[in-house]
């Protein structure tokens, strides 16, 4: 059965010690499992591995997040501002898709 997740898509775990915490996914590496960073704990250099099922997902997806990781300089400061913007620590909105 595929669980299919986006590059760039917000999600929140919901087993582990990164339970609740909101993270975007960096990398898709099969139906099963997902890379995630969420630019404080788990950075883009050392993302943590983690199963789909394991997941909640949101219909957010960053498109530009997407984009710099397609040029490869995605930036752990780019997470942790995306993330705040999304939890209402940052008026500025940026570019995002969402459907929450």
């Amino acid at each position: 059965m595929l669980r299919y997740l986006s590059i760039g898509q917000l999600v929140k775990p919901l087993a582990g010690r990164d339970k609740n915490r909101w993270m975007v996914v960096v990398e898709v590496i099969d139906e099963d499992y997902v890379l995630l960073a969420d630019g404080k704990m788990r950075k883009v250099e050392k993302p943590k591995k983690k199963k789909i099922k394991h997941l909640s997902k949101s219909n957010t997806i960053f498109e530009d997040i997407l984009q710099q990781i397609i040029q490869g300089n995605l930036t752990n400061h780019a997470i942790r501002k995306k993330i705040a913007v999304q939890n209402g620590e940052d008026k500025d909105k940026g570019d995002e898709k969402s459907d929450i």
